[in-house]
């Protein structure tokens, strides 16, 4: 199975108990640090995530990983919070961070830049609109190649 299909399998099911849990789920990865692979999955709430928070995660997720038998090769799974600088890869996950100061980094310059940093104000039909300060800045998804909330003042 492919690492994304292997996530998104994952996704759909523990996506059910995280919720029960309190919890939402921010995203499940499936990656290979040097010769190690790990099930990253991430997980939010309102109140923060704290170590205790990730342990319940684990221990009502692990069971589930184990008997769906998902992933024919070794792996850690590592549960962890977003932390406050946060990537936003989805529309679920843009949309949960309106309000907060982003980053976008562009693929190529828009107006001599590459990188604009503001408040994300709006996202809508695939358009990313950060208040920069000086005006807002609109920017079709398709331009952005990384998109995440920072802290800075």
């Amino acid at each position: 199975m492919a690492k994304t299909n292997i996530a998104q399998a994952v996704r759909e099911l523990i996506s059910e108990t995280v919720t029960n849990l309190g919890y939402r789920l921010w995203d499940v990865e499936f990656v290979k640090e040097g010769a190690d692979r790990h099930l990253v999955v991430t997980i939010d709430s309102d109140t923060g995530i704290d170590v205790n928070a990730c342990e319940t995660v684990h221990r009502a997720i692990d069971p589930l990983l184990d008997e769906a038998d998902l992933i024919d090769t070794a792996y850690y799974l590592d549960v962890s919070s977003p932390g406050i600088e946060r990537d936003l890869r989805t529309d679920e996950q843009i949309l949960a961070c309106l309000g907060e100061k982003c980053e976008a980094r562009l693929f190529a310059p828009k107006d001599g830049v590459k990188v604009l940093r503001g408040l994300l104000v709006r996202y809508e039909d695939g358009v990313i609109t950060l208040d920069t300060g000086a005006g807002e800045t609109a920017l079709a998804r398709s331009e952005v190649s990384k998109l995440r909330t920072v802290y800075f003042d």
